[in-house]
């Protein structure tokens, strides 16, 4: 499954208005890595800006990064650990592992679930791969980055974390 047809799902339909104030506190701290849970992650209201398929194709989309709280934005290029449930979103065909993966809150997107808030998800690049652990809770370190990203136009999310090896099964 292509990350922008997953992201085409997951843009609130009819949200408006100011984003609602940070409840964002500092990180703990473990063995070096920044402890990101999305209990930090999704402590702000963002709001993904519309597509516009008018625009100039060679400007720049509206990012809402003005919604991003400073100190959030302060963990970027930082290492961190992140637990989540894996969704993949690509898959290298000769092994079946996950090279690129949506790192998510809760199993609430899976089926009948609710659309999820773009912070409440990081996606995981891996090149080397990771077997497809789902229905479980895993936790991934490597460096974290906050910055809109884009496939198609479409905004794909704002938080990325390129892992350095297999994930841990949380306990």
């Amino acid at each position: 499954m292509k990350l922008h047809v997953f992201a085409l799902a997951l843009l609130p339909l009819a949200l408006t208005g100011a984003p609602a104030p940070s409840t964002a506190q500092a990180p703990e701290v473990q063995g070096g890595y920044l402890k990101l849970g999305f209990d930090l992650l999704s402590s702000f209201k963002f709001i993904a800006p519309e597509y516009d398929p008018l625009a100039n194709p060679k400007g720049l989309p509206p990012t809402g990064e003005e919604q991003i709280p400073a100190l959030v934005k302060g963990w970027s290029g930082k290492k961190a650990i992140v637990t989540g449930f894996m969704l993949p979103t690509k898959l290298d065909t000769g092994s079946g592992k996950a090279t690129e993966f949506l790192l998510m809150a809760n199993q609430m997107a899976c089926c009948y679930g609710t659309v999820p808030n773009m912070n409440d998800w990081v996606v995981v690049k891996i090149p080397k791969g990771v077997p497809v652990t789902q229905d479980v809770p895993i936790s991934f370190r490597g460096t974290f980055k906050v910055s809109p990203m884009f496939e198609s136009g479409y905004m794909t999310g704002i938080y990325e974390l390129e892992a350095e090896g297999p994930g841990q099964i949380a306990e």
